[in-house]
């Protein structure tokens, strides 16, 4: 069957032959590659983007647009800010490379996209200490344990929590040097954590950038599903990159980063203000929120 420029239109045979003779030529530049394993996926990129050239008849002008697209993500990605990573998540990539690389292993903790949010070095809090730093937005109990596939508790399991504010911001996006609404803590002897966070709500991704100017071109939202990012780590355990979303949410089948799956998605259940705190934290006239969330480390060899 032979391809087209448009729908209808066959490619001629003798056509077909050139731009396949252009694919031979690059795959066999990789030939010399000393490293297989960059061998193999510079052979297999190169052959995946010319088949799509080839099979939406791509335009010298949209390449160049292509190009252009590129080069101002590049512009605006700083220390603060990845385009790439937007571009990535928005693209399905993100997710489709945390699926091939968390292959799932009994009842273990599902993962998810990283986001580009995430910190080095959060502050340590201690269990029940509160992680918004002043942040705006309503409180929320966080508690859970963490444990290994066979049930048995993890100890020592170091949990970074970060999110955004009510505000749909996170904390690196207003430009100066706060830090709130993230944080890091252990799991004690029994496994079990708890915390203070703020109450998620749905944000907007950055959408002033080309990855923005992208969706409102074809269409899409970019906003996320109300959520927690969690990631954990414990020496012989898979390091667990998640998130928790918020039930009821009117977004989860429509998250801007395809984030969502149904295992994450938790009750956090309202307590009206005046309702006792599960540690006593006086909260005035305050409402807030809880969940819980227990977490299932895969093996490190999973």
């Amino acid at each position: 069957m032979s391809e087209s420029t448009s729908p209808g239109t066959p490619v001629p045979a003798t056509q077909q032959e050139r731009e396949a003779e252009v694919t031979r030529q690059v795959l066999a530049s990789f030939d010399g590659c000393a490293d297989p394993r960059l061998r193999e996926i510079m052979r297999s990129l190169a052959h995946h983007l010319h088949a799509f050239v080839r099979d939406v008849r791509l335009t010298e002008e949209e390449w160049a647009r292509g190009i252009d697209f590129l080069t101002r993500a590049g512009h605006i990605t700083d220390e603060r800010r990845q385009e790439f990573i937007l571009l990535s998540d928005v693209l399905g990539a993100s997710m489709q490379t945390v699926a091939v690389n968390n292959e799932a292993y009994d009842d273990a903790t599902e993962a998810t996209v990283f986001g580009p949010f995430f910190v080095e070095n959060s502050p340590e809090i201690t269990q029940g200490g509160d992680l918004s730093f002043g942040a705006a937005g309503e409180p929320c109990w966080v508690e859970g344990s963490v444990t290994d596939v066979t049930g048995k508790p993890v100890a020592g399991a170091r949990i970074e929590v970060w999110e955004a504010d009510e505000d749909g911001f996170y904390d690196t996006q207003y430009g100066d040097d706060r830090t709130t609404a993230r944080a890091h803590l252990f799991s004690d002897a029994d496994g079990r954590y708890r915390f203070w966070a703020l109450t998620p709500t749905p944000y907007p991704i950055p959408h002033d950038g080309p990855v923005g100017a992208l969706l409102a071109a074809v269409g899409r939202s970019p906003m996320r599903a109300s959520h927690l990012h969690f990631m954990v780590s414990a020496p012989a355990q898979r390091t667990l990159v998640t998130h928790i979303f918020v039930r009821g949410d009117e977004l989860l089948d429509q998250d801007a980063v395809f984030g969502v799956k149904e295992s994450l998605v938790k009750d956090f259940l309202p307590q009206p203000a005046g309702i006792p705190t599960p540690d006593g934290r006086d909260l005035g006239d305050r409402s807030w929120s809880r969940v819980r969330f227990d977490i299932v480390l895969a093996p490190e060899d999973s």
